[in-house]
């Protein structure tokens, strides 16, 4: 008799707001298997609507209400398209995992708060599956930032026995997760600073583009060192973790703070951008007294061929791959770890790492949404 398929749904659009990640995974076994994936696009006028709900300020809230419905008809619309893709049917999946989109993340303020929208009510009732949402917030209830909260799949799908690991995730924001080999050694993670984020808005203010395609208009800029060195002076990348981040600080006024004393040509403005990306990382790495072997990439970044080369140069003797060279593709892995999460909330199993997030307890995120 044929074992009862485990099929769930991952969410996931991050903090670049270039798409919604879809993913349909089976948990029939120990590691999980990715059956399909899919991407489905923001459209202009709604990926708008977020940039601007990201951004610190004054925000409507009816502006906040309609786009939460917006995104939560989106997300569904990314199930619908994933499903029919995968040809398989509403009822043969078990739960969707839905992340949704983050427009304010604050676990600094008076009151720590963290905000991802995407109406889990709507994207339940309009796909007629059970939904898990929310996921950050009962982490921050418990003391923690509510972020990273990747780091946990990281564990599980990568820890090595032989050699201790870090995995890269550049999204918006980069973060990595450090995996020791001893079994009982505590696993860390955070946020060390911008990923895309900066060289994205760059991007789009001056050549029109979504993103700087394999870093070719950086690969043409000179790295100006004064604003290398201001930027990386800013008390965020010194600052023990846990910490976590978001692009409400590391914004375009962010940006232009620092540009404020530093007339540059556009080219090399992007070109310091991308080296503030990397050495970020490679000294969140490095710092560490765990003897790193291996770097495993996810994210959009890992398709930055200018970026790839940077980190490899400045991170040697440590190996630089994909996490596709460890069976994961680097592009749906953060919408795969949120089918994940969905699977440890029904089962009642916890889904944060308190060494990670900083919260005083490992709890059961998120809230279930029932179809």
């Amino acid at each position: 008799m044929l074992a009862p398929k485990k099929l769930f749904i991952g969410l996931m659009s991050g903090t670049s707001m270039d798409g919604v990640d879809a993913v349909l995974v089976d948990f029939n076994s120990h590691t999980p298997s990715l059956l399909t994936a899919h991407q489905e696009p923001i459209p202009d006028d709604l990926q708008q609507r977020l940039r601007q709900l990201a951004q610190p300020g004054d925000d409507g809230v009816d502006q906040l209400g309609t786009a939460d419905i917006q995104v939560g008809r989106l997300f569904a619309r990314a199930v619908h398209h994933l499903l029919k893709s995968a040809k398989t049917a509403p009822e043969d999946v078990v739960a969707i995992g839905s992340h949704g989109q983050t427009v304010r993340h604050r676990p600094d303020s008076d009151t720590p708060f963290t905000l991802q929208i995407g109406d889990p009510n709507t994207l339940a009732h309009l796909t007629g599956i059970t939904t898990v949402a929310d996921f950050r917030r009962r982490d921050m209830a418990a003391g923690g930032e509510g972020a990273p909260l990747v780091p946990a799949i990281h564990a599980h799908l990568f820890r090595h026995t032989a050699f201790s690991r870090a995995i890269l995730n550049i999204g918006g924001i980069a973060n990595i997760t450090l995996l020791p080999a001893a079994s009982k050694a505590r696993i860390t993670g955070y946020d060390t600073g911008p990923g895309n984020t900066l060289m994205d808005y760059w991007s789009r203010q001056h050549l029109g583009k979504a993103f700087d395609n394999n870093g070719e208009w950086a690969a043409k800029g000179r790295i100006a060192q004064p604003l290398l060195e201001l930027m990386l002076s800013d008390p965020y990348f010194t600052r023990q973790p846990p910490k976590s981040s978001g692009p409400e600080y590391f914004s375009p006024r962010w940006l232009q703070q620092h540009l404020a004393s530093q007339p540059l040509a556009a080219e090399d403005v992007q070109a310091t951008l991308l080296a503030l990306t990397s050495h970020s990382i490679c000294r969140a790495i490095q710092q560490h007294d765990i003897d790193i072997k291996e770097v495993l990439v996810c994210g959009g970044g890992v398709h930055n061929r200018q970026l790839m080369q940077q980190l490899a140069a400045q991170l040697k003797p440590i190996k630089l791959e994909s996490t596709a060279t460890a069976g994961v593709d680097p592009d749906w892995l953060e919408a795969l770890a949120f089918a994940w999460l969905a699977k440890r909330t029904l089962n009642r199993e916890s889904g944060n790492l308190p060494d990670v997030t900083g919260a005083d307890r490992a709890v059961i995120l998120g809230g279930i949404y029932p179809a």
